[in-house]
């Protein structure tokens, strides 16, 4: 504006400070590292405290860490719950955590004593709605990938499918069909099925094969934490299994008649961190990105947003706030300090008192 000529403003990121990343389980590597270039490429120091749950992976990045860094500006520290409380009880610049809804508000509720703010991806259950539209036989692959990638212990995967009644027997028998692609007769005997971390999840995730009528799968054995890749269907939205994220190989099935149901579904749970939406019609899917709310969306694809690096990822409501992953990740951690640099040589002093008959001019001058 005129009432800084001759003058110039910028944006100077810099560092916050020191930054706590507390990571999860079930990408133990990926989603510690990850958020540490973030941070560490905006400047700042980090703490990182890996899960206990999954202590080889903890014990490695914590040697990585170590042999390659000093301490002073990167560590890593192990333990459980206390060590986590502890870690909280201090004061840091910004908080990053991936984990449960239940244990962010835990976070949250830390960070406030410090007005320390804080980044958190969350989760929910993340719906896959399907239309009548759509190549049966790939629609099934990309979901059957995102669903059961890791046993279903992913934040975005697929928690629950929502298939327009009119294909619903095709895309079931479609999806049985991928699953023995991928996973063979016996997918226990897979290398590329994965197991359930630990007893606790493997028991919570047992009772969920209660509800409904398994019509794929459903074998278990707790000696191996195995649940096989499992497809529930006849699902009241009143079963546990529609209460809760489900974080495993369980998908549950319900049908719709017409769009409108399914986003209606949709939007009697919080917001989720993914909706994954499958059509080829484009004012359906503009209906579906207008009339529902998601940390992301997927057209015709699932999880695979994870892999652009220009996309930011994070959670809205219940399903997390804030955002990382490339550029977003170094303006997150990072204070956008605003700097305006003006000359000498100039100095107008139709802002300086006394203001007795300045009035009008001065408005002319604001105004522009």
């Amino acid at each position: 504006s005129m009432a800084n000529f001759p003058g110039s403003g910028q944006i100077y990121p810099e560092p916050l400070g020191v930054v706590l990343i507390i990571s999860p389980w079930n990408y133990p590597f990926a989603l510690a590292i990850a958020p540490l270039v973030g941070a560490i490429a905006a400047g700042n120091c980090c703490v990182i405290k890996p899960s206990e749950i999954s202590p080889h992976t903890s014990g490695a990045i914590a040697e990585i860490i170590q042999k390659n860094f000093d301490p002073g500006y990167i560590a890593v520290v192990q333990g459980g719950v206390e060590t986590s409380q502890e870690l909280l009880a201090e004061k840091f610049d910004h908080i990053l955590f991936t984990g449960s809804t239940q244990v962010g508000r835990i976070i949250m509720t830390a960070a406030a004593k410090h007005l320390t703010p804080v980044t958190l991806e969350l989760g929910g259950k993340s719906p896959c709605i399907v239309e009548t539209d759509v190549p049966i036989e790939t629609t099934a692959k990309r979901i059957v990938w995102g669903k059961f990638l890791n046993a279903g212990q992913t934040c975005v995967a697929p928690d629950y499918l929502l298939v327009n009644r009119e294909i619903k027997s095709d895309l079931l028998e479609q999806i049985k069909a991928c699953l023995h692609k991928f996973y063979g007769d016996d997918p226990a005997k897979s290398p590329d099925y994965a197991r359930i971390i630990s007893d606790k999840h493997y028991h919570r995730l047992s009772t969920l094969l209660k509800d409904g009528e398994i019509i794929i799968g459903g074998q278990t054995n707790p000696e191996d934490r195995y649940i096989a890749p499992t497809v529930i269907d006849n699902i009241s939205l009143e079963d546990k299994v529609m209460e809760e994220e489900i974080f495993g190989p369980i998908l549950p099935v319900i049908e719709y008649s017409n769009l409108d149901e399914a986003i209606g579904i949709v939007n009697q749970r919080p917001k989720p961190l993914a909706l994954y939406f499958f059509s080829r019609d484009k004012s359906k899917q503009q209906q579906v990105l207008q009339q529902t709310s998601a940390g992301a969306v997927c057209l015709n694809e699932t999880v695979m947003h994870l892999n652009v690096p220009s996309l930011p990822f994070g959670g809205v409501g219940d399903s997390g706030m804030g955002a990382y992953h490339g550029k977003a990740g170094f303006d997150t951690f990072s204070h956008q300090k605003s700097v305006l640099k003006k000359s000498f040589w100039l100095d107008l002093q139709l802002r300086y008192a006394p203001y007795k008959d300045k009035l009008e001019q001065i408005k002319k001058f604001v105004s522009g």
